[in-house]
């Protein structure tokens, strides 16, 4: 069977090369961090977990791997291997079928091939089921990448009004106006800053974490 290390190491290159990209954009990521710490920090603690839980979900493999070759390569008794946690109506169905054959005097055990079909099915739901929190991750990141943008453009309109209803046209002076212009269109500017930093953190994050789900 092939060893999840792999898969494990690839995974290492692959956020080596993420961090890599993110030191050599660091001045800028830094600008469009300080925009809005509180969504960029949830978004980035995200990410943390999401990963953390990837790299879980391929090491806690290798224990359902070395059952299998433990079981195919010493043939040793299923009760002296650790139980797998994947595998475990395999090493069940197993059991059950070891325990007969040796009643009648037969030591070796086989599956039929529906009954392996209905294991490999039955293995396969289970993957399913792991993943389902990585990919609810990977959805969350684009979700809080969305609630960023709006909020930031929330932010923009409402600051847009505020400056219109500020400025004082009635004095006539000119540099008066522009500085007054110049002056307000810092709140908007600040809100266009959050939509895009959290638009930009929350796409890349799931990005990142749908390629470790593959």
């Amino acid at each position: 069977m092939t060893d999840p290390l792999r898969f494990l190491w690839r995974m290492v290159l692959f956020l080596v090369i993420v961090a890599g990209v993110a030191a050599m954009l660091s001045g800028t990521l830094s600008i469009a961090l300080a925009a809005n710490p509180v969504l960029d920090a949830v978004i980035l603690g995200v990410l943390l977990i999401g990963i953390l839980w990837n790299v879980r979900q391929v090491v806690s493999l290798r224990r359902e791997v070395f059952w299998v070759e433990a079981f195919q390569n010493s043939r040793a008794s299923l009760s002296a291997l650790p139980a797998p946690k994947l595998l475990a109506p395999m090493a069940s169905m197993l059991a059950a079928r070891a325990k007969r054959a040796n009643e009648a005097g037969n030591a070796r055990v086989t599956l039929s091939g529906p009954a392996m079909r209905g294991l490999l099915d039955s293995i396969q739901s289970r993957l399913d089921e792991s993943r389902e929190l990585s990919r609810y991750m990977t959805g969350l990141m684009i979700f809080l990448g969305l609630l960023g943008t709006f909020y930031g453009l929330l932010l923009t309109v409402s600051s847009v009004g505020d400056v219109i209803a500020g400025m004082s046209v009635g004095s006539g002076d000119v540099a008066v106006l522009f500085n007054q212009l110049k002056t307000g269109l810092a709140q908007p500017l600040r809100g266009m800053g959050t939509a895009f930093s959290v638009s930009m953190l929350g796409l890349s994050g799931a990005l990142v974490l749908g390629f470790l789900d593959l």
